[in-house]
């Protein structure tokens, strides 16, 4: 008896080939729940360490962005200043020390995904613990640069000026400039978790953070570093400092990361994990 011709397989269709390129959606998410779920519990020093770190280096954001709007005239500078001001940022993610706006992303991806308590006291624990790195961080950037001779006097004015520009707007405006950093930001957190690439990473972050500098957007931390800086000289008090900037700043990057890409960035994918609601059954898990 001869053997049946054997069924071909169907061909791969083109959507099936274009789709195999890149992760979905649910693989992305799942690619920043897991690491998230063990960022949650590392030790206090792991992640106060690494927190000081990215608000120290973060300050090179600040100071490459004057340097840059330094060199050219009026009509280039903001232009500039933005082509430079990633760089801070590409320190900070590629040596993976922890900000708190990236934070703003991750953490809530395992919060939406276990709806428990436990997972909430988490979250505010690592924010409050990278906030106070970050913080710190900026503020040691910032007394080096105002208070030693940590680069040349001739730069200080353009130092001066991009800080005292960056830190204006009052606190309802701040706020909302802020949410659109955070926004960008997290969104940035996502889509580094769909690529490995190195050149790709730096594309990414450079894409994601020089919109902030040239729309005018506050970013809690590397803003902190120049509305430090404007306390360390005199030109602004301490005072309309942190409450003026600082404060809403946070809320704000807060706000931009946890609603514009967390809450909607999971709701693209929790009918794929059967639970339609992502704050429906919050339980008090210990």
């Amino acid at each position: 008896m001869s053997e049946s011709p054997t069924t071909p397989e169907p061909a791969e269709s083109a959507e099936d080939t274009s789709r195999a390129t890149r992760l979905t959606a649910e693989q992305i998410h799942e690619n920043i729940r897991e690491p998230a779920e063990e960022e949650m519990v590392r030790p206090f020093s792991s992640l106060f360490v690494s927190a000081l770190a990215a608000g120290l280096l973060i300050g090179f954001s600040f100071l490459s962005a004057a340097f840059a709007g330094s060199l050219v005239s009026e009509p280039y500078r903001t232009a500039a200043r933005a082509a430079a001001y990633p760089l801070g940022f590409i320190f900070v993610v590629l040596g993976r020390n922890e900000l708190f706006t990236e934070n703003t992303l991750e953490p809530i991806i395992p919060l939406l995904h276990r709806k428990d308590l436990a997972t909430l006291r988490r979250t505010f624990r690592l924010w409050g613990i990278l906030l106070l790195g970050n913080l710190l961080g900026a503020l040691i950037f910032a007394f080096a640069l105002a208070r030693t001779p940590m680069v040349s006097e001739a730069l200080q004015p353009a130092i001066a000026q991009l800080a005292v520009e960056s830190v204006e707007g009052g606190f309802g405006k701040v706020f909302y400039g802020g949410i659109f950093a955070g926004w960008l930001l997290a969104l940035l957190t996502w889509l580094l978790a769909a690529t490995r690439a190195t050149g790709a990473q730096i594309v990414l972050i450079w894409l994601c953070t020089a919109p902030i500098l040239a729309f005018e957007f506050k970013h809690s931390i590397a803003g902190s570093v120049e509305a430090f800086y404007a306390a360390l000289i005199g030109a602004q008090g301490w005072g309309a400092m942190v409450g003026s900037f600082v404060v809403p700043t946070v809320l704000g990057n807060a706000v931009g990361g946890v609603v514009l890409v967390a809450l909607l960035n999971h709701g693209q994918v929790v009918a794929e994990q059967g639970d339609h609601h992502p704050w429906r059954g919050f339980r008090a898990r210990r």
